[in-house]
């Protein structure tokens, strides 16, 4: 079982209803993709150490979410990655795979 770290900015300029909503919907994605989300860490507002452009609109801040997760393949990882790279909602996401 290969273990993985998703860590993803979703944009300030959201709700909070939405914030959690989008968090939510990118969990869900993982899960039915075969993957195991063994942990979700919500670290609120963070202010980002430099400004990040996302289409037209730039960012100072934005709302950090930390995945722990165990998938057998990686499919779920690579759907993940494909839906947070064209979402207007996320601002960044990194995937670290992590070693045994």
């Amino acid at each position: 079982m290969n273990k993985y770290e998703i860590m993803f900015i979703v944009r300030p300029t959201l709700s909070e209803e939405d914030i959690n909503k989008t968090a939510d919907n990118f969990k869900a994605t993982l899960e039915s993709n075969g993957a195991t989300v063994t942990s979700c860490d919500a670290w609120g507002q963070k202010t980002l150490a430099y400004e990040m452009k996302k289409g037209s609109e730039v960012f100072k801040s934005g709302y950090y979410f930390v995945y722990q997760i165990e998938a057998n393949d990686d499919k779920a990882i690579k759907e993940f990655d494909r839906l947070a790279g064209i979402s207007s909602d996320i601002v960044r996401h990194l995937i670290l795979k992590k070693e045994d």
